[in-house]
């Protein structure tokens, strides 16, 4: 099992978290970290600044309530897994930016932040366990049923499901 998979099983289990939907905004104040919406460019979803031991998440308020969740949970991924780059500025804080680079999951760090954000918004158990007991037709429904339940995109939980080999990929 990955880095990430651990990490984000470890901080549900230390919050006793064993339902969904998981409520990254809940974990993340339970962590002390503040939780900032802020207007951004449309492809910036969110950052991680660290300072003196300060930890402030900006989300992007103008995305929609579920990448929120999931650029929330990607940070704290940042959080549990990565140091941070600094940010060239006039001070030396480090910070974590996720915006449509990130997204697209070309940098280790990246990677790592969003499957440690998967994993935390939707445990291989949780999402096994909720799978077995809906009724759906077609893949089509599964997805929709459990990103309702989750609280995800469709999109972010149909990757869960093919990463899980739960649903096959598209044919190529």
């Amino acid at each position: 099992m990955a880095r990430a998979d651990l990490a984000a099983r470890g901080l549900l289990r230390e919050f006793r978290i064993d339902a969904p939907p998981i409520d990254p905004f809940a974990l993340a104040e339970r962590l002390g970290v503040l939780i900032v919406p802020r207007n951004m460019d449309d492809d910036v979803s969110g950052m991680l600044l660290r300072k003196d031991g300060a930890c402030i998440i900006g989300v992007n308020h103008a995305h929609s309530f579920e990448r929120q969740r999931f650029t929330t949970a990607h940070e704290l991924g940042h959080l549990c897994l990565h140091e941070g780059r600094p940010l060239i500025l006039d001070t030396d804080a480090r910070v974590n930016y996720r915006n449509a680079v990130s997204s697209m999951a070309t940098d280790r760090e990246e990677i790592d932040a969003n499957r440690f954000a998967a994993a935390l918004l939707a445990p291989e158990d949780m999402v096994r366990r909720v799978a077995q007991r809906v009724s759906f037709r077609t893949t089509e429904d599964l997805v929709q049923v459990l990103a309702k339940r989750f609280q995800l995109s469709e999109m972010a939980m149909t990757y869960r499901l093919m990463n899980l080999g739960i649903v096959a990929g598209p044919a190529h």
